[in-house]
């Protein structure tokens, strides 16, 4: 691999901007993120924050600018292409398979990364290193205890804990999360910050979160989204002492 491949950041923005219709949602962000950094995006509600994350797992396309994974555009690439490139996201509502039981969502999440594609013939239940993967995976979200639950059965914080792992599951070196421990408690807030920064060892972590208390905690490089606008991107002691992001934000937090 050349140097100039080493080198290329895990994700990059230029001049990227977000129209719906006349609306302009993101405007002219440019934003670099090394490989292994974990990286928050923050800012007051409205700000375009998972606006942006549809825009760089390509759930949305942009109106202009580039996106860049691992050095390579993401320009007309399908979601699913995207993931193909590395890159794994959550979504702020939990997305899990409520009827199936906790062991087979996390399965399903391994099936591609497993070297397992559309195949009507393979049963699941004989494919004995694909069911020992998704095993060793519950072991580390802490739900092994849970295995045969239907997910639809778990408590809130189980499931985002499930969600992570299904993100994680595919093997992808980009992990974005966004609002992990929305509508947490303190407790369960502690132990998804714990699973977070277990499951993001050695890989790029992205995250959308309100709570600052895992942001300052977690991230070793904080983005301000503001009205669609960057104004501010620095590492967590930087963005505490800046007095634009206070006025802006985090003033109001702490309000």
């Amino acid at each position: 691999m050349s140097t100039i491949a080493l080198q290329a950041p895990a994700i990059e923005l230029r001049d990227v901007c977000k129209r719906f219709g006349r609306t302009e949602i993101i405007r002219g962000v440019n934003l670099s993120i090394s490989r292994g950094e974990r990286h928050a995006i923050i800012g007051p509600n409205g700000a375009g924050k998972t606006t942006l994350f549809n825009l760089i797992s390509g759930r949305f396309p942009i109106s202009s600018g580039s996106i860049t994974v691992d050095g390579k555009s993401t320009a007309n690439l399908a979601p699913q292409e995207i993931n193909r490139l590395g890159l794994s996201r959550s979504f702020q509502i939990t997305s899990i398979f409520p009827r199936m039981t906790v062991f087979e969502n996390i399965r399903c999440g391994l099936l591609w990364s497993q070297g397992y594609r559309y195949s009507f013939w393979n049963l699941l239940g004989r494919q004995k290193a694909l069911n020992e993967a998704a095993d060793q995976l519950l072991e580390r979200l802490k739900l092994s205890d849970r295995r045969n639950l239907q997910a639809g059965l778990l408590s809130y914080a189980e499931q985002r804990a499930l969600e992570i792992g299904i993100t994680i599951a595919g093997g992808a070196e980009i992990i974005l999360l966004d609002e992990p421990t929305a509508g947490m408690s303190h407790s369960e807030t502690d132990s998804a910050v714990a699973l977070i920064r277990s499951v993001s060892e050695g890989k790029t972590l992205i995250m959308v979160e309100h709570d600052m208390s895992v942001v300052f905690g977690l991230a070793d490089r904080i983005t301000v989204l503001v009205y669609g606008e960057v104004i501010a991107s620095d590492a967590p002691a930087a963005i505490r002492g800046n007095a634009a992001v206070q006025e802006a934000y985090l003033g109001t937090v702490a309000a």
